[in-house]
């Protein structure tokens, strides 16, 4: 076994957050999703594709913070743009500033399915968003479902504290499973206001997963059959997999889409594309407000991200890397002695541990992550991982090396 890394400092601010803090740190982020006294729990730095703890280790930063970051931590040029619109113009205002249209231009230009576009601040207000306009447009109530859309009420897994009449209404289907939806609709087709659905499949602790044939065309049909609303939840594939977007590369459009994460390389900022015909209700007839909705500064810093996008081809180059990374994992996957799978490569890599029925796997699983965080190669046992433009050769390299030496110590966990 590896030796185990030095976490003081962050284990004792865990402790002294504990009494102040419930949980210490909200959500994904506590200790029991990665493997408690094995991970870091505080980070301190980050710059390209490389992340420092508080006491000092460094990690190659494979989680990307969960998805924002598509180039690189602190990339100088968005910085020093988001920096220039403080300093100069100011970003909070009692009325909008011009960068708002500017965006939304360029949002419309890439994406199949934008005619017009709103902007928020996280993936959950983006998804509850989208759900209102559909429910406004068609004056319909239910909602049908297929992934991870956020933590608001209506679709929040944990359901401590929301009463069941807030999603009594909201269906659920399985990714790929065409007759399970035909099955829902032909129920509640009437009433149903939105089929919303992740274009990449990427359930909870799950393998990662790309349509089968004719799968979203199908969710299409289906839609259109019933006079419902398709939502395309992008916030992990949109500006990830393409710059139009999962829908741009799988060649099936939707009538509304939600977007995040890499499109503002970490700054705050989320946005609801669609057809005029859907989304010109929220001009009168569906609110939507927020103080901090139009603030400057991240719609810049998201400007700036997409003409670095665009200029530098950096998901052509993410793609490159991410191909070559997964080719190494596959192999190291395919020699490994247990019963183990990659997915979501080459773009959003996942190594999971499929259940058996004596349960070994969850041995496995915790024991192959910590073997993987001591060489310090930071991924997730419970969440795929990202690649990112500053990933290095020499990274993604040592990283599957360290996988396959990682898969060599679990003799020493059984």
């Amino acid at each position: 076994m590896s030796q185990k890394l030095n976490l003081k400092a962050s284990e004792q601010m865990y402790a002294d957050a504990l009494n102040m803090i419930p949980g210490a740190i909200l959500g994904i982020r506590r200790p029991y999703n990665f493997v408690p006294g094995e991970y870091p729990i505080f980070f301190d730095s980050a710059k390209g594709g490389r992340v420092k703890d508080v006491d000092g280790n460094e990690y190659i930063d494979f989680l990307c913070a969960y998805g924002p970051i598509i180039i690189g931590h602190r990339e100088e040029e968005i910085d020093n743009a988001a920096i220039e619109q403080m300093r100069n113009k100011g970003f909070c205002f009692s009325l909008t500033q011009p960068v708002q249209n500017k965006l939304a231009e360029k949002m419309i230009e890439l994406i199949p399915s934008a005619e017009m576009a709103v902007f928020v601040k996280t993936g959950s207000d983006a998804t509850t968003t989208a759900i209102r306009v559909a429910r406004g447009a068609t004056e319909r109530t239910k909602v049908v479902r297929c992934g991870y859309h956020g933590w608001h009420d209506w679709c929040v897994e944990v359901k401590g504290g929301i009463p069941p009449k807030l999603y009594e209404d909201v269906y659920e289907f399985h990714y790929n499973d065409l007759d399970a939806l035909e099955d829902i609709m032909k129920q509640h087709g009437d009433d149903m206001a939105a089929i919303i659905i992740t274009p990449v499949g990427h359930p909870l602790a799950e393998k990662v997963q790309m349509p089968k044939s004719g799968f979203l065309e199908g969710v299409r049909a289906i839609a259109d059959r019933y006079g419902t609303v398709l939502i395309f939840d992008e916030i992990r594939s949109g500006f990830r997999v393409n710059l139009g977007g999962a829908q741009k590369e799988f060649g099936v459009t939707p009538d509304l889409s939600v977007f995040g994460k890499a499109m503002g390389n970490g700054y705050p900022i989320g946005a609801v594309v669609g057809k005029k015909e859907y989304m010109k209700v929220l001009a009168d007839k569906v609110f939507l407000s927020s103080t901090f909705f139009p603030n400057s500064v991240e719609q810049v810093a998201t400007l700036k991200t997409i003409e670095i996008l665009q200029r530098d081809n950096i998901l052509g180059e993410v793609r490159k890397k991410g191909e070559m990374f997964g080719k190494l994992l596959a192999d190291a996957v395919s020699k490994a002695e247990y019963d183990v799978e990659l997915s979501g490569a080459p773009l959003m890599p996942f190594i999971t541990f499929n259940k058996d029925k004596d349960g070994l796997y969850k041995k496995l699983r915790p024991a192959f992550y910590t073997e993987l965080i001591r060489r310090n190669v930071f991924l997730q046992p419970f969440h795929h991982g990202y690649v990112c433009y500053r990933h290095t050769e020499e990274d993604l390299k040592y990283s599957a090396d360290m996988v396959a030496e990682s898969f060599g110590e679990l003799k020493n966990y059984i």
